[in-house]
């Protein structure tokens, strides 16, 4: 599945695309670009995603007990809980990182919980300038403030300016994860009209999948059958009086195809934030195969009848980076046997993706597993941790995007919105570095480093031969390897030789320039196009 935005906030939809043999533990999405598709990199930018299937089965409801529909006086407590929330957002171009984009409005849903919290959604609230919230029986707007966001499960919980918003209010429980084929309502505000709205469907599907809001991370979801429109997102779906998730994104490919965010991450949400700092997911940082021949076996010393997963890349800084090895098999997790399809079973009755287990774990509790390595079987342990360097592969939020510019030559670190940005502008030209280290990231760089990259140009006399090097990775700067932007710019603005060599990898010549005489060229280069100094 491949998860984008619509054009309206708090909306986003879902559709098929290829699926893959190999999957990868760090749970990687992509974006829709159309350019990129023309470039022919829609494989590799979507690699890393394993597309659902839809299966019909028959279910039989009446062995599941039915959720009652909300009778008016448990109806009008919800509705005193569901706010409904006007944006005003103002984000920047990864493009021209030194310009703003205009101001937009949008709308979405939240709801209340304990302790005078409104939850919703991340994409509802990210880039905003301003946000103002009205709850149903309210003919006033209030002010709101964002408190913590997770871009990474797509939830915020944001607070009231005035503790008049308060008043007469109520807030909702969460309940359990609701059982398939169990029937949920779906409260908010969409678009086509200005009063609170309320949608049953059929929990159809539960099952990890991708977040359109990062365009990397993978979480559990609920698929459901109601109509999850624009302005929807952030609002509760209501069973048995709780919350048992929040609406968040919908599908282009059929009807009435909706998705919610179940409690459990919700749960995990909350009690990561309770000391006052959101951490994030922790990652195991591997890559795995679900299908292993029987001569594969035989290489590796795995016998026949042992089930589970095999290990074909372990990603630096990720939890599993000198503990797991390629060719090692994963039999189990925390005690719980891992099958050939990578699943577990789990309280007794169903199956989850052994990688629904360290979803549930936070940063610094233990991960245990089984594994036979070179046909010896042992056990290994290892501390939760994130992955840092994906968030050079997430969508970004809220952020200010640094650049270096020298002589017109705009200089930035490698990121997803810039690749998207990079595109859309058909300046693509000798871009297949960019998209391969893009793509390789966490493999071929540790989280220490940056990878710099020389995208664009701002024209001037200076620059005019300068096309050969575009869209290339720098390496050194006059024999010294660069680290980071903040070293790159060091390394140009240091030193009294007369000129500058740029040398960039894969390329066997340096751009090279004449110091002084860059150096007064990006002086007027700031004034003509209106740069800040960097």
């Amino acid at each position: 599945m491949k998860l984008t935005f619509i054009g309206v906030r708090g909306f986003l939809l879902k559709e098929t695309i290829p699926a893959i043999a190999d999957k990868k533990a760090v749970k990687l999405v992509t974006d829709n670009s159309k350019a990129l598709m023309k470039l022919q990199v829609k494989s590799i930018l979507f690699r890393s995603l394993i597309s659902s299937t839809i299966f019909l089965s028959s279910i039989v409801f009446a062995e599941i007990p039915e959720s009652p529909k909300p009778q008016n006086q448990e109806l009008e407590r919800i509705k005193r809980s569901v706010i409904q929330i006007k944006v005003y957002s103002q984000g920047k171009d990864a493009y021209s990182p030194w310009l703003s984009g205009g101001v937009s409005s949008s709308t979405g849903t939240g709801f209340l919980i304990e302790g005078n919290r409104i939850l919703t959604n991340a994409h509802v609230v990210s880039n905003a300038k301003y946000i103002e919230g009205q709850r149903n029986n309210q003919t006033e707007w209030y002010q709101l403030k964002t408190k913590f966001v997770a871009h990474d499960c797509d939830l915020a919980v944001l607070e009231a300016v005035s503790g008049d918003f308060y008043s007469n209010s109520n807030y909702l429980e969460l309940g359990d994860i609701p059982e398939l084929g169990s029937p949920v309502d779906i409260i908010g505000y969409p678009i086509g009209g200005s009063k609170i709205s309320i949608s049953r469907g059929i929990i159809s599907r539960i099952e990890q999948s991708a977040y359109a809001h990062s365009q990397i991370d993978s979480h559990l979801v609920a698929q459901v059958d109601a109509a999850i429109n624009p302005g929807n997102s952030g609002g509760p779906a209501i069973q048995f009086g709780k919350v048992v998730g929040v609406a968040f994104q919908a599908s282009t490919k059929g009807e009435n195809i909706g998705y919610i965010i179940p409690t459990n991450v919700i749960k995990h949400f909350l009690k990561d934030i309770e000391d006052g700092d959101y951490d994030g997911y922790v990652e195991i940082g591997i890559h795995y195969q679900t299908v292993i021949s029987e001569s594969h076996r035989s290489f590796l010393d795995i016998p026949k009848d042992v089930q589970g997963v095999l290990v074909s890349n372990v990603l630096k800084g990720g939890s599993a980076f000198g503990f797991l090895e390629k060719g090692d098999l994963i039999d189990s997790i925390d005690g719980f046997p891992i099958a050939n399809n990578g699943t577990v079973e789990f309280n007794g009755d169903s199956t989850i993706e052994f990688t629904e287990l360290i979803d549930a774990k936070y940063e610094g509790e233990t991960i245990e597993f089984g594994i036979i390595r070179k046909g010896i079987r042992k056990k290994v342990q290892f501390p939760a941790k994130k992955l840092e360097a994906l968030d050079t592969l997430r969508s970004r939020y809220d952020y200010e995007y640094p650049y270096f510019s020298f002589a017109g030559l705009i200089f930035q670190p490698l990121n997803r919105d810039l690749l998207e940005s990079w595109s859309k502008m058909n300046q693509t030209q000798g871009g297949s570095q960019f998209l391969y280290r893009f793509h390789k990231r966490l493999e071929l760089s540790d989280d220490s480093e940056e990878e710099i990259i020389f995208y664009r140009k701002l024209a001037h006399p200076m620059n005019s031969s300068s096309e050969y090097f575009l869209n290339m990775i720098v390496e050194k700067v006059n024999d010294v390897k660069i680290k980071n932007l903040n070293h790159f710019k060091e390394q140009i603005s240091k030193g009294n030789s007369k000129f500058i060599l740029i040398h960039f990898k894969d390329i066997n010549i340096p751009l090279i320039l004449h110091r002084e005489e860059a150096r007064n060229a990006q002086i007027e280069i700031n004034r003509l196009y209106h740069l800040e100094p960097k």
